[in-house]
């Protein structure tokens, strides 16, 4: 992909993710594929690192399950939940932060996972063009798996074996599809990117599910570029469309919320129950669900 395919799109004018606190859907503890797919919604825990690649510097917030009592805010290092659980990691869109996208962040803790979401204070277009924020993004999941083996609380509980998830909307979707493009990070096995426009070709390096989530009416970030980056991705894949909705405002919807809980918990849980829910998670009269999952 040549920079003129996506000329249209200038650097400041990417939005910021809507802000929400949407609760996990109903049926997300249903059926499992496997031992070890939670069939609990858990309480949300936070745990704050500062992390740096070079010169470049950012503080990153891992959300995890948690002990105690499901629902409220997430609690300040609290005890982890029992149990190993897959990475899935989210990056904010600009002048956004992890605290204003917690309608998706939370019910991804919620559903069992432990989700790094870096705060990029300084995020620009140009740092996103030229791969800085996917090399960013693939140093908060180094740093997130290494947690595993290190003397932090999360010791234990990382599944490391399984792959890595990566969600973001608007600048952190384009952040997202550029690390399964140009920046390649062959750790990845699921990822949403939500209002981003195509970043490259597909990377033979990595092999990921993917699902776009878009409105059709986004003025930012133009459906037609997440159409064609769709369009070049093997089987694995699906595409939800918001019909009359705009950059961010479908970002805490329910079916915003569901789908993205049981995509990943799919792709990394092996959760074919999931997988089946997927169509009628995403289902309304405001919608548009494609797919090729296979």
């Amino acid at each position: 992909m040549t920079m003129q395919r996506r000329s249209f799109l200038t650097l400041s004018a990417v939005g910021a993710a809507g802000v929400g606190m949407s609760l996990l859907g109903t049926g997300q503890a249903g059926a499992t594929a496997r031992a070890g797919v939670p069939t609990q919604r858990f309480a949300v825990g936070v745990r704050q690192y500062a992390w740096s690649r070079g010169s470049r510097r950012w503080t990153t917030y891992v959300y995890y399950p948690a002990t105690g009592a499901p629902g409220g805010s997430p609690v300040t290092n609290a005890p982890i939940a029992q149990g190993v659980f897959p990475v899935c990691e989210f990056m904010h869109g600009l002048s956004s932060s992890p605290q204003n996208s917690l309608a998706i962040i939370r019910p991804l803790a919620e559903a069992g996972f432990i989700v790094p979401a870096p705060h990029f204070a300084n995020l620009s277009g140009q740092d996103v063009y030229n791969g800085n924020q996917s090399k960013d993004v693939s140093e908060v999941i180094t740093r997130t798996l290494a947690l595993n083996t290190a003397s932090d609380p999360l010791a234990g509980h990382i599944n490391t074996a399984v792959g890595v998830g990566v969600s973001g909307h608007s600048m952190g979707g384009m952040t997202t599809h550029g690390l399964l493009t140009a920046w390649p990070d062959a750790r990845i096995t699921a990822a949403i990117p939500m209002s981003c426009v195509d970043m490259g070709n597909p990377s033979p390096s990595v092999r990921a599910k993917v699902l776009f989530t878009h409105g059709d009416r986004d003025g930012t970030c133009p459906i037609s570029s997440a159409r064609q980056a769709y369009r070049e991705l093997p089987a694995g894949k699906a595409f939800l469309t918001f019909r009359g909705a705009g950059h961010s405002n479908y970002f805490g919807d329910s079916r915003t919320v569901n789908t993205s809980v049981d995509w990943m918990r799919w792709s990394l849980y092996g959760d074919t129950g999931a997988r089946d829910r997927l169509r009628a998670d995403a289902a309304s009269s405001t919608t548009t669900w494609e797919s090729a999952l296979s």
